[in-house]
């Protein structure tokens, strides 16, 4: 399902888009061409995802450095673990 042009980025329509990318490109019957042009869209579309993250991250960061919390952890590969057999019950 292509993105409609909006003037505000969306962050879970631009995920939408990208996995609908990748299952044309499963798919195996695009040309070259057009596989190469779907492959420039998913790039563009992560590049934008990873931005709203970013700042989404930033956001997150002042606020906590305004409650006097100062650190931001990194998630470590038990709490993606954790999380991926939370989701799958």
């Amino acid at each position: 399902m292509p993105r409609k042009k909006a003037t505000a980025f969306n962050f879970e329509t631009a995920i939408e888009d990208l996995e609908y990318i990748v299952e044309k490109m499963e798919e195996g019957n695009l040309s070259l061409e057009e596989a190469m042009l779907e492959f420039e869209k998913g790039v563009k579309l992560t590049r934008e995802c990873q931005q709203a993250l970013q700042q989404a991250e930033q956001k997150v960061k002042i606020l906590l450095e305004r409650q006097g919390q100062f650190k931001l952890l990194d998630f470590t590969e038990e709490d993606v673990e954790e999380f991926e057999e939370e989701e799958n019950e």
